[in-house]
């Protein structure tokens, strides 16, 4: 594991000879040993591509390539860090919520819309967090902020979740989302987040909530 939770604010990660981290710009909050700190632009493992769907997004600032050997503590903003560790699935977050993440893990872009169709590109417009999620695959740990919190809630096929869409943190496993409204349509467009919201996730794998719905 490459990170280890120092308080709920802050991460402690191990950079050894060889392997590389990708961090945030400005989460970097100290180090020890011989670490290097440079923008990335090629957004990970996901390349060239991977770069074309963060400035798609409005997510232009390249990330931070960390390497070296010793130790780094993370933290941005005050902002709750969650770890969450992969095994071979894929992590769904926003990009924004990202504070740092292993190299081994494959980065890439999904448009909102390929899941949920129209109902999709609206919770974009709803959240104000744009049609465009991170997705990160494979074997490794990622480091995920939130305001006041994070709770995992298990999702299986006999009980799917409704998530207010500012909520809204992470997701991974074999699910699908949409966005449902007790409102018409005329009324949802350009309305913000609430009650008459649910982001309905089902299928099989977890979502992370956060106890406010503060956006970062």
């Amino acid at each position: 594991m490459a990170f280890v939770e120092i308080n709920s604010k802050m991460v402690e990660a191990t950079v050894l000879p060889g392997q590389r981290l990708f961090s945030q710009r400005g989460a970097m909050l100290a180090y020890k040993g011989e670490v290097s700190f440079t923008p990335n632009m090629q957004g990970g493992q996901g390349g060239v591509m991977s770069m074309i769907g963060r400035r798609a997004a409005g997510e232009a600032a390249p990330l931070m390539s960390v390497e070296g050997s010793g130790t780094v503590l993370f933290g941005h903003g005050g902002h709750h860090v969650q770890v969450i560790n992969l095994t071979g699935d894929t992590l769904f977050v926003e990009a924004d919520r990202l504070l740092a993440f292993e190299g081994t893990l494959e980065q890439g872009t999904m448009f909102m819309g390929s899941q949920g169709g129209v109902m999709g590109m609206v919770r974009g417009q709803v959240t104000g967090q744009g049609l465009f999620t991170t997705t990160l695959r494979g074997h490794g740990s990622v480091a995920v902020m939130a305001h006041g919190g994070v709770i995992e809630v298990p999702i299986t096929p006999q009980r799917p979740v409704h998530v207010d869409p500012q909520a809204y943190v992470a997701h991974h496993g074999d699910v699908r989302n949409k966005l449902s409204t007790a409102l018409g349509w005329r009324d949802m467009v350009g309305r913000g987040s609430g009650e008459a919201f649910q982001l309905e996730l089902s299928g099989n794998g977890a979502v992370y909530v956060q106890a406010s719905e503060e956006k970062l």
